[in-house]
């Protein structure tokens, strides 16, 4: 008996009880590594499973995790690049041009009738060698010679042009919503005279003139008109001979587009 004493006295038992908190670190961990894994991708749909997945193995429910208020990362990007390309899609890509067109259309049949508006007015009172019209992808240009608005060297304006003036204006009020550029020309004879230091006073002073008589129709906006002088420096024609210092001698009225047409719709 005194033997089998000493033999259970001496029999060691190892403590196996460190295993159950080290267990439940490596857990942990992977714990962790997994929503950190889940938290970088980009696909929701797949951390929130996963999310579900760990509530359901740890608290056998819905638990902390469920009341996470983690996003997904690149989520509210995603929803911001949804939106973009919404905007452009085919379709929002194609109304666009489709209200462009109707922009475009009704740019054109408004300057179109214009233009035989003024055509009639010129033929009717018999200006065809005095007034032309022309219409291209940036304007509609009413070109006057100087000779029906001003006396030579002068920038007052004729009382027979004024007139002119007043009936223009009353057909450019006719079409609102458009920038007006009134422009003075000279040709390249140089002036001396104490109101006309330059051709560039004189051709800018005629513009202002010829601008102000158009301004007295109160249905123009002002705000839409403005006059500028260009001298001789934009001839039409060459100043070698009598007859084309006086073409270029000139106020050019232009009615500038809002849109630019395109060789095929513009005449």
């Amino acid at each position: 008996m005194s033997k089998k004493k000493k033999h259970e006295e001496h029999e060691e038992h190892i403590d196996e009880t460190w295993l159950i908190p080290y267990a439940d670190l490596l857990t942990l961990l992977l714990a962790l590594f997994i929503i950190l894994f889940a938290s970088s991708q980009m696909d929701s749909k797949k951390y929130d499973s996963i999310m579900r997945s760990l509530n359901s193995a740890f608290t056998g429910g819905e638990a902390p995790f469920a009341m996470s208020n983690l996003i997904p990362i690149n989520q509210e990007a995603n929803a911001t690049k949804s939106t973009g390309q919404e905007q452009n899609s085919p379709n929002s890509e194609a109304k666009q041009d489709s209200q462009l067109a109707a922009k475009l259309q009704k740019e054109e049949k408004d300057l179109e009738e214009l233009k035989k508006s003024m055509d009639a007015f010129i033929k009717e009172n018999n200006l065809n060698e005095q007034l032309t019209t022309k219409l291209d992808n940036e304007k509609l240009t009413i070109t006057i010679s100087d000779r029906a608005l001003f006396d030579s060297g002068s920038a007052t304006v004729k009382q027979d042009a004024q007139k002119l003036a007043i009936s223009m204006a009353d057909l450019l009020s006719r079409y609102p919503g458009y920038q007006v550029e009134v422009a003075g020309h000279t040709d390249n004879i140089p002036i001396h005279r104490q109101d006309f230091e330059t051709n560039w006073d004189l051709s800018a002073k005629r513009a202002v003139n010829y601008m102000k008589i158009l301004l007295n129709n109160s249905k123009i906006d002002p705000a839409s008109y403005h006059s500028v002088g260009f001298g001789e420096y934009r001839p039409i024609v060459s100043n070698d001979t009598t007859e084309g210092r006086a073409k270029n001698r000139r106020v050019e009225v232009s009615i500038l587009r809002n849109i630019k047409a395109t060789d095929e719709i513009a005449k």
